[in-house]
Parts: C-alpha cells; sequence; structure tokens
C-alpha cells in the first residue's frame, strides 16, 4: 500500500515530474526511495543500485522528454526507480513474480525501456545503434545510455566506446561510478576511476563545479581554444575517455541535484557533434543504513523488514548446489596444486569467494568478461594447468566462440562449472540456463555432464580433475539439493556411463539432470496404472552411453528423454543414434522432452516448469498418451 506521498502521490509519467520545480525535486526523490526500500521488502529483488541512482532518475526524466529521448539503461537491475516514475508506480509489488515487473528493463513492458537488458555491457552498443537510426531518419532525440563502473570494464563497452568516438554521432554516455557491481570491480579500470575520483576535483568547492559547467557550455557552443582545453584537463582527468573520443566530464556528485541538473541540460542543448562522458560517483544502497553498511549493499535481497533490515531466509539444511561445487573444488586443490579457479565477476553467486579465501593466488576473477574468462583459462590449460571456469549457464552463452575455437578445436582442459543451470525463477528468461547442454553437446571433443542431485555433482567435480586431455562441463541448477550423503573426493564416475535407478518392463525414461526427482514421481504415478518403468539417470549428454541406451530402446515399447534445457541437446543426440542404429525401424516410441520454444517467463519454479511441460503428472500424461495413441501417417485419398 503507497504511502501518502507529497509529490509521488501526483506522479504517473515523467511529464508529471517535470511540472516540479528543480527545488521540489530532492523531496521527490527522497519519496521515490522510500517507495522503492518499502516495495522491495515486499517483494525480494535488486535493491542497492537503484537506491544509489534515485536523484539520477529523477534528474534524468525532469531534463530529458522521454520516451522520445531514449534512456537506455545497462543491465537494468538498477531501474526500480525508473518504472516508479514511468507509468508502473502501481504494479511495483509486483517485481519479479508471475505476471508482474521484470526486474529488469523490456521492451513490451513499456514503452520507456526502449532497449531491454539483463546481461551487462549492452547499453553504449544500444545507444549508439539508437543514436546512428536518428542520424539516418534527421531526428534530433537525445539518446543516453547509464553504465555501472563494472560494466563499463568490459569488452563489448570498450567496442561500442571506440566506435562511438569515431562514428562522431552525438549520443550521451553516463557512468555511474559506485565502486561496486555484484562484486567489488576489478582490474585496470577500477583503479583508472578511483585515481580520477581521488583527484582534488571532486572533494573541492561548489565554485570549481561552476568552472567545470562553465568549460562544458563553452566546449559545446564555440571551438574550443588552448586555454580551455587547458581548464578542462586540469579539472577533469578523463584521458583515457578523451583519447577514445569522447567529452569527458566530472567526475560530479551524483546524489547532488544542484550539480547534476545543469551538467545534464548543458549536455542536452549542446550542439556538440560526438559522444559526451559525463563521471558521476554514486553511493550503491544511498539512503537505507542497512544497505549502505552491507558488504554487497544489499545487492539482491529477499523479503526484509524495512525497520531492522533481516531479511527473511528460507530454513533448510539442505546444501545448497553452488556450495557443494565450492566446497568439493576446495578439497581437490588442497591435494593438487594445478588447480585454480576462475571466475568473471561472480565469486560470490558462482562460490569462488570461498576457493579464493583457501587459495587467494589461484584464484581469478577476471571482471564482467566472459570472453577473456574462458582463454585466458585455455592459455592456463596449455602450461599443465587445471583451469576450473565457474560461470552461470546464460553468462557461458557469452562467450561461444571462445569456447569453439580456443578451447575445443585445441582440446585443452578447460573444465567448465555451469552454476543456474536450467529455469531460474524471479530473474526469468534472461538468466535461465535453457540453452548450454545444445551449445556445448554440439561441439566435437566436449565431455558434458549432468548432476541430478549434489551427491553425483560431487562425483562428476571428482572424475573432471582426471580429464586432462579435453574440454568438459558440469552443469547444476541454483538452490539445493535433496539431502544425500555426500561422497568422499575419491569416488568417480566412468565417463559416458549412466545409472540405472529403476527397472520396468514397457517403459524407459532417460533423464538428465535434476528432473530425476520428478520423473521418480511419474513412475509411481505410472505403477498404480499398472505401467511399469525403467529410469536412468544418463549423466552425460556427451558422449552418450550407446551401449545402456540401445539396450533399453531394445528392450521397452517406450523410450522418453527428459532434460532441463532447449531441443537440440540431449534427446535429439540419442535420437540420432537410435536412427542411425535403425531401431525405430522395429517399432520403438520415443518422445523426448525438453524445454518448449518459447522464453519463458518469470515465475516461481515450480510454475515455470509447469509451463514448459516438465513436472512428473505431465511427463506421466506424455507417456500415457504416447502408449495408447498409435504412431501413424494419415493417407488422404482425393
Amino acid at each position: 500500500m503507497m504511502q501518502d506521498y507529497k509529490f509521488l502521490k501526483d506522479i504517473n509519467f515523467p511529464h508529471d515530474v517535470k511540472k516540479l520545480s528543480e527545488s521540489d525535486l530532492q523531496e521527490l526523490s527522497d519519496e521515490v526511495r522510500t517507495e522503492m526500500i518499502t516495495a522491495v521488502s515486499e517483494t525480494g529483488g535488486h535493491l542497492g543500485a537503484g537506491l544509489g541512482v534515485v536523484e539520477l532518475t529523477v534528474a534524468l526524466h525532469h531534463v530529458f522528454n522521454t520516451p522520445n529521448d531514449k534512456l537506455i539503461w545497462d543491465v537494468g537491475h538498477q531501474t526500480y526507480p525508473h518504472k516508479i516514475l514511468t507509468g508502473r508506480k502501481n504494479k511495483i509489488r509486483t517485481l519479479r513474480q508471475g505476471n508482474g515487473l521484470s526486474g529488469f528493463t523490456k521492451r513490451s513492458e513499456s514503452e520507456y525501456d526502449p532497449f531491454g537488458a539483463a546481461h551487462s555491457s549492452t547499453s553504449i552498443s544500444s545507444a549508439l545503434g539508437i543514436a546512428e537510426a536518428n542520424k539516418l531518419s534527421n531526428k534530433s532525440n537525445n539518446v543516453i545510455a547509464v553504465i555501472g563502473d563494472g560494466a563499463i570494464s568490459a569488452g563489448m563497452a570498450y567496442e561500442a566506446m571506440n566506435n562511438a568516438g569515431a562514428s562522431k554521432t552525438k549520443m550521451i554516455v553516463i557512468l555511474n561510478d559506485n565502486d561496486m557491481s555484484i562484486a567489488k570491480p576489478v582490474g585496470a579500470m577500477r583503479t583508472y576511476l578511483a585515481r580520477l575520483l581521488s583527484g582534488k576535483i571532486y572533494f573541492s568547492l561548489r565554485e570549481t563545479f561552476k568552472l567545470i559547467v562553465s568549460a562544458f557550455s563553452k566546449r559545446f557552443s564555440v571551438k574550443a581554444g588552448k586555454a580551455e582545453d587547458f581548464l578542462r584537463s586540469a579539472v577533469t582527468g578523463g584521458t583515457l575517455f578523451n583519447s577514445l573520443g569522447f567529452y569527458y566530464i566530472g567526475p560530479i556528485d551524483g546524489h547532488d541535484l544542484d550539480v547534476l541538473l545543469p551538467i545534464l541540460k548543458n549536455a542536452r542543448d549542446s550542439k556538440y557533434e560526438g559522444p559526451i562522458m559525463i563521471h558521476i560517483k554514486t553511493q550503491k544502497g544511498k539512503g537505507y543504513s542497512y544497505a549502505e553498511k552491507a558488504n554487497d549493499h544489499y545487492h539482491g535481497v529477499s523479503k526484509f523488514n524495512v525497520a531492522t533490515g533481516e531479511q527473511v531466509k528460507t530454513e533448510t539444511n539442505l546444501p545448497a548446489y553452488t556450495k557443494v561445487f565450492a566446497n568439493t573444488l576446495v578439497k581437490h586443490a588442497q591435494r593438487d596444486s594445478k588447480i585454480v579457479g576462475i571466475t568473471a565477476a561472480m565469486p560470490g553467486g558462482t562460490g569462488m569467494d570461498i576457493f579464493a579465501k583457501e587459495f587467494p593466488k589461484r584464484m581469478f576473477d577476471v571482471g564482467i568478461a566472459e570472453q577473456h574468462a574462458v582463454t585466458f583459462a585455455a592459455g592456463l590449460a596449455t602450461e599443465g594447468y587445471k583451469p576450473y571456469a565457474a560461470i552461470y549457464s546464460t553468462f557461458l552463452q557469452r562467450a561461444y566462440d571462445q569456447i569453439v575455437h580456443d578451447v575445443a578445436i585445441q582440446s585443452l582442459p578447460v573444465r567448465f562449472a555451469i552454476d543456474r543451470a536450467g529455469l531460474v525463477g524471479a530473474d526469468g528468461s534472461t538468466h535461465a540456463g535453457s540453452f548450454d547442454v545444445t551449445y556445448l553437446s554440439t561441439l566435437p571433443n566436449f565431455i558434458v555432464m549432468a548432476a541430478s542431485d549434489e551427491s553425483e555433482l560431487v562425483k562428476m567435480i571428482n572424475t573432471s580433475v582426471d580429464i586432462n586431455d579435453q574440454p568438459s562441463a558440469i552443469r547444476y541448477p541454483r538452490g539445493t539439493g535433496i539431502g544425500l550423503e555426500l561422497p568422499s573426493i575419491d569416488e568417480k564416475i566412468e565417463i559416458g556411463k549412466g545409472r540405472i535407478i529403476q527397472e520396468g518392463k514397457k517403459v524407459c525414461i532417460l533423464s538428465l539432470g535434476t528432473r530425476l526427482e520428478q520423473c521418480k514421481i511419474a513412475a509411481e504415478e505410472l505403477k498404480n496404472k499398472g505401467i511399469t518403468v525403467t529410469i536412468i539417470d544418463a549423466r552425460f549428454a556427451k558422449p552418450l552411453d550407446e551401449e545402456l541406451i540401445l539396450r533399453c530402446a531394445r528392450e521397452h515399447e517406450l523410450m522418453i528423454t527428459i532434460e532441463e534445457g532447449s531441443i537440440g541437446g540431449f534427446g535429439s543426440h540419442v535420437e540420432n543414434l537410435l536412427a542411425e542404429k535403425g531401431i525405430f525401424d522395429k517399432g520403438l516410441k520415443f518422445r523426448s522432452m525438453t524445454l518448449p520454444d518459447i522464453f519463458i517467463e518469470q515465475d516461481n519454479p515450480k510454475k515455470m516448469y509447469d509451463v514448459a511441460g516438465l513436472n512428473s503428472t505431465q511427463i506421466s500424461k506424455k507417456i500415457l498418451d504416447t502408449l495408447f495413441t498409435k504412431d501413424s501417417i494419415k493417407v488422404v485419398k482425393n
């Protein structure tokens, strides 16, 4: 229930923000911040990033004419204030829920979201594309990209800046520098930005800001002379950005509207033909003490108590897959000094922070740079090291060429720990691990494993340590296991061999991944109908256990594959094997259950798997429908 705010109650769209005087904007910002905190306390979601850009969001919608002017947010997890001000205020308590607001920007949700995002570092590229389209169409609309200091370190952002600087196309890039992505930013860019922020300009008096605004305005209205260039270099320090062809201004206080507003206006009204970089300093978690003090500034939170900051945690004794992976890898690394860990700006999410505590010199966080992470791992592998690249399935997509060209073709033993495999719930389709089985299993030389439970995950890690002549991948989901006792790190499995869970006569289920428990429930439902089922935990999408699959195909009336991935993956490889061996000629019925050919929207995971058709009742229904429906082709005669 929204509070009785002085200004926010009358704000529905940005044109309402424009009606306010500049002196009222800070109070509006405070109200937006309060509304965001209370809403996220009820829904959970990304908190710290949005709190840090409240003043910026208010200022942008006050100064620019959105949606005609295009405002593009990198990643989009900081856009809850933007949603509150752009017609979605009354739905803000549906964030990240089924049929509710996305936790990111989404074109189909609002005309104020001109470009959807949830992965980082896309904003400058898309903004430049829109700006070039404006040029071709003789439009004068402004295009503004807001990108964080972590995201701007990614290779794609550099590529975009390089292109933008050479294009002489007007666009505005706002570098939101809060020294905090999901984890601490890493690399030389972080050092460079820190050096800019440590200069006297950021800490000087308001008069210095007046000089900046004066120089900024003059630069855009007349051709700069040597004196003005000297002033700009003296009060800024953006040599790198200047060299890339940007007019750089900053750093400025991103929470001070008295400074922010005139600079944004100057950028809006300038006649400068080229890209402009405005570097602002903000505080992630700003305005909520518990977020300000937390190490991650409450980057992502569950529901929480606003008064105490205490988050609601689901009580469980079940082990999280991520921690099982990390703790098992640590045990192996204690024995084997060649094991190293790699992550791309996700040490906490992948469990590599646990590895880093034990082996700080053998853990590499390369920043938001998945392409580099994969080839960096390949380089380590050439020298006899055993790299474990722990990357979410959805983020590994960003490095597919490197997987093919730098790892698979050279048959280098990089080990990919693929977290967040399958459907992930509230983050929706942008973060779903839907495609890794398909895009990895098609590659020669790859071993692709999928853990059905936490015990199997340990065995697969144990096995991967000794794979020294080809790349391998282990996929496992977000969340917790089923409560099994974990095996020792000496217990391994044979490459390409599945395991029989139970045996029956009529139907054979080949399960890859953690739908195995749903297959067991489906088998019980079918048993009550007099249909006995063999269940196989396939373990490997590649190489297939051909001997076991062919034997089961010959001994059963129906074979069905189940996987938490897209078409073209495990089931397609099984079907191809059966076709090549002529099994279908002997009357075998075959079905493959995969994720459907759609992007499944956010919801709780169970409901998402209902949409996918991969829960137990849907598995048993598929089997019954297939058993009692003749496979035939109707011939139509004229």
